[in-house]
């Protein structure tokens, strides 16, 4: 036995040091590293139990080739196939479509929220653009978010987690650190017990907005309004830091005009909240110092999502929050100046090829243009992860479309494919990984022997690069040439240096303070309230409030969010019980429904038939059916995304995936 030292990419901002007992190739136990404080010894229970993902009779072992018809059965319709031969299939496929179609009728289709330098991009996306391919736009998290806060404040990281403990407010804004990044949790609790107030803004009662000072349980799609009532109400009242944002920012008087419509009063009304509650949170953020707002993804997905984002992240420069530690915001701590990035190892630019929307995969292997006739899907599984579920089965179903996935377990989206490749996972292959909420880097070596036949992502297309005649001399093309390219030059060799010795890396202010250690990085250092580019593309212009797509006939608010056995839709097969979807107790009576029915969400574009659960948690008005189900959790094979359209957030085209309006009714 061997204890190894290793990290975990998937997708939260924690990025934990772990360590790992392998015997034989075979891991056998995980437990949390104390590389980092933040990890502090303890890990998810995901990451403690993944032998059962690893091991479990799910996992892909070997590649399969396609031998029945394509009508979304399992195993049965595949049989065993070489590695050389599966490659060469693909291979022949790729060159035949390339040279009669073009390029641009091949997609790539790729999130890879849950993998670092080495699998998300590196021989993947070299191969793809040198092939012509269409590009995919990743857009189903993060995106609007993302764009948002670079455009106001440019690349800079946030308020480092460790210095929550120092705030005395802490606003947790569509973020529920409980089940998507627990090591948030105990700074939390901390700095509650040193006096700190705890605010939560969240349609349902989280477990730490059970625990909160003050719960605003906002309608889904509402935190725009609820954010421009802060900022009218701080100027209207005198509180606003008029010398911080007359030295510090551009557009405050625009922002201003643009929040004064939305009073507390209709602010609140809109929101589904009380005028007492939305000013008690306005004195609390006004009077507190230091304070700081934890901004989390879920208020981007709906229609108002980027301009929703934009206003609570301008919160803190008109209330003055910075300055001090543990005040400001955090949105994503990616962006932390490392100095080095994956593209030093991709070496080939980006192609002006076919842009397609993930949110839009259905329309676009339905009746896009040119049509998609080869689809290779990796690290994601978009039956049960993009919106309008039906339709991008409906795609997947032709038959003159050939798909590749390479996968790790036998996905729902494996059931469709022509050839299904086992893929390795993040302890079976080396992984490169900064964090964006630790500010912590990891250089991990595979600890574990891959089972069966698996092939890491650079495996694969590296030996595609050469079957294509796409490998050019003096390409980086193992994970040592890739990891030696992106860490090449002053900045990669200091963090080099630092993994060498310490086995982690941190940037070069570990834990910045904006406006002390480090200035926005816009061209002329001040927060840009309304950046120009982002009103020009957000519909309506920036901070427009877009009402309610509910209907009568529709008139129920559908989320989706993360629970805490899921990163998305992995590890969904380690889950063997069925779904339920939660609704308040008052709309469950309205409708006749008793805990443990039978009931169908519908809508439109599909319905989902499943068990209820009443919820005291979830706000009235709200059906709660939790993201990244397989087609078993479900009585009919659906999951949520059956019923969320395929619309985009108003500016960087992200998923709308609470603007699902649905109504509920007992199922016979």
């Amino acid at each position: 036995m061997a204890t190894l030292q290793s990290a975990c990419p998937l997708d939260c901002p924690d990025l934990c040091s772990l360590e790992v007992e392998v015997v034989d190739g075979r891991v056998k136990r995980v437990d949390g590293g104390t590389r980092t404080p933040i990890t502090d010894g303890f890990i998810c229970a995901k990451v403690r139990n993944i032998a059962d993902h690893l091991y479990g009779e799910d996992r892909v072992r070997h590649p399969m080739i396609r031998v029945g018809a394509k009508d979304g059965t399992a195993l049965g319709r595949f049989r065993r196939a070489t590695w050389d031969e599966a490659l060469d299939v693909i291979a022949e496929r790729l060159r035949e479509v390339r040279d009669r179609a073009g390029g641009e009728a091949i997609l790539p289709f790729h999130y890879g929220g849950s993998n670092g330098w080495l699998t998300e991009g590196a021989l993947a996306t070299r191969f793809f653009r040198r092939l012509g391919a269409s590009r995919c736009l990743r857009t189903l998290c993060a995106l609007p978010s993302g764009m948002a806060a670079r455009s106001l404040y440019g690349a800079v990281p946030g308020t480092a987690l460790e210095d929550y403990a120092d705030s005395k407010l802490i606003v947790l804004w569509g973020m529920n650190p409980s089940a998507t990044g627990i090591h948030l949790v105990p700074i939390i609790e901390r700095a509650i017990e040193g006096g700190a107030k705890l605010v939560v803004v969240d349609p349902r009662r989280t477990p730490l907005a059970r625990r909160a000072h003050l719960h605003l349980a906002v309608r889904p799609g509402t935190d725009l309004p609820v954010a421009l009532s802060v900022i009218r109400e701080l100027f209207a009242s005198g509180r606003a830091d008029e010398g911080f944002l007359a030295e510090h920012t551009r557009g405050a008087d625009e922002l201003r005009r643009r929040a004064e419509p939305w009073t507390i009063g209709k602010a609140a009304a809109e929101a589904g909240l009380s005028d007492l509650d939305l000013g008690r949170f306005v004195d609390l953020y006004a009077e507190t110092s230091p304070a700081v707002i934890r901004a989390g993804w879920g208020m981007e997905r709906n229609r108002n999502g980027g301009s929703a984002v934009a206003a609570v992240l301008a919160l803190p420069a008109v209330a003055g929050k910075f300055g001090v530690r543990g005040g400001g915001y955090t949105m994503s701590n990616g962006e932390a100046g490392w100095g080095v990035s994956a593209e030093a190892g991709i070496a080939t630019p980006e192609p002006a090829t076919r842009a397609v929307n993930m949110v839009e995969l259905g329309s676009a292997l339905t009746d896009g243009a040119p049509r998609v006739e080869v689809l290779f899907v990796y690290n994601c599984n978009p039956t049960q992860t993009v919106p309008d579920q039906n339709r991008v089965v409906r795609g997947l179903a032709r038959d003159d479309l050939f798909t590749v996935v390479h996968e790790q377990v036998f996905t729902d989206t494996c059931r469709w494919a022509d050839v299904v490749l086992p893929a390795t996972a993040f302890l079976e292959h080396r992984e490169i990984r900064r964090g964006y909420g630790s500010m912590r880097l990891y250089d991990s070596a595979a600890v574990a022997t891959p089972p069966g036949e698996a092939r890491s992502n650079n495996q694969v297309f590296g030996a595609l690069l050469e079957k294509l005649g796409l490998w050019r001399d003096g390409d980086a093309m193992t994970d040592d040439e890739l990891a030696a390219a992106i860490f090449s030059g002053d900045a990669g060799g200091r963090l080099r240096a630092q993994l060498d010795q310490h086995g982690v890396a941190t940037p070069p202010i570990e834990r910045p303070r904006l406006f002390v250690d480090l200035a926005p990085a816009t061209p002329d250092r001040k927060i840009d309230l309304v950046p120009a580019a982002l009103d020009a593309e957000a519909r309506g212009g920036l901070y427009h409030y877009e009402a309610d797509p509910g209907t009568e006939r529709h008139p129920l608010a559908l989320i989706s969010p993360a629970i805490s056995q899921q990163i998305s839709s992995t590890f969904g097969q380690l889950r063997k019980g069925e779904a339920a979807a939660e609704l308040a107790p008052a709309d469950a009576r309205a409708r006749g429904i008793s805990d443990g029915d039978a009931i169908r969400i519908w809508n439109e574009l599909g319905e989902v038939v499943c068990r209820a659960k009443l919820s005291a948690h979830v706000r009235d008005g709200v059906v709660v059916l939790t993201k990244g189900l397989w087609r078993f959790h479900t009585r009919n094979g659906q999951s949520s995304n059956a019923l969320i359209p395929p619309t985009t957030t108003d500016f960087a085209g992200g998923a709308c995936y609470n603007d699902a309006r649905v109504q509920v009714e007992r199922h016979a």
